[in-house]
């Protein structure tokens, strides 16, 4: 996956400009990428459009506007995605409950080791992750994976710990967005250069378009 360049960051005025038309459109682009599993599991994959959304909003919240804290924000963003054949993604445990949220990130300790990617033709691909995003005695409730995919096609997407074992057949645009993600991620080695704000912008708006197009 194409990384978020310095050049494609839109200043706090810039953005706010936008901002209403890229909130409407962004939406589009996140949908296909968002893939739950049971009611406890939401899996959200990440490409470059969605990280540039989350650095400008950040941006925004905090009126972040120095040069080196606008790049620590890049640098953390960008880690969230996939370096070539793979997908990035952010898992959440959804348990609105405190204490049986609690429970279960203490009772689910192993459970970054048991997802996975089902390929067409039955491969399957385990999910790599840090191991430091747990303490040892509990889960993080938001844990950043990647699935090194190449050249197989995801068609589904499971869990097989023992307590929480379920199977989501990805939908034909689910599987179409992570292919194009894929896709990306292949083309990072023939790219040069960055790609300036401008027209990172036009490529959000774009994308609301080929999300739509794609639809079942």
């Amino acid at each position: 996956m194409q990384k978020l360049q310095r050049a494609q960051i839109l200043d706090l005025a810039s953005y706010e400009s936008i901002r209403a038309d890229v909130r409407a459109t962004i939406g589009a682009v996140q949908r296909p990428r968002r893939v739950h599993l049971g009611t406890q599991l939401v899996f959200m994959f990440e490409n470059t459009t969605t990280v540039w959304y989350q650095v400008q909003e950040m941006l925004r919240a905090e009126q972040i506007d120095h040069e080196a804290a606008i790049q620590r924000e890049i640098e953390t963003y960008n880690a969230r995605l996939g370096d070539s054949g793979q997908l990035g993604c952010c898992l959440l445990v959804t348990i609105d409950e405190p204490d049986l949220r609690e429970r279960r990130l203490r009772e689910w300790l192993a459970l970054p080791a048991h997802v996975y990617l089902r390929c067409v033709g039955g491969e399957t691909v385990r999910a790599t992750f840090d191991r430091a995003q747990a303490s040892g005695q509990r889960l993080a409730a938001v844990q950043y994976l990647r699935f090194h995919v190449d050249d197989w096609h995801p068609i589904a997407l499971g869990c097989d710990l023992p307590g929480l074992v379920a199977q989501t057949a990805l939908s034909e645009a689910q599987r179409d967005a992570l292919e194009a993600d894929l896709r990306a991620t292949a083309e990072v080695g023939v790219r040069s250069g960055g790609v300036g704000s401008r027209q990172h912008v036009a490529a959000v708006l774009q994308d609301r378009g080929d999300s739509r197009r794609r639809r079942p």
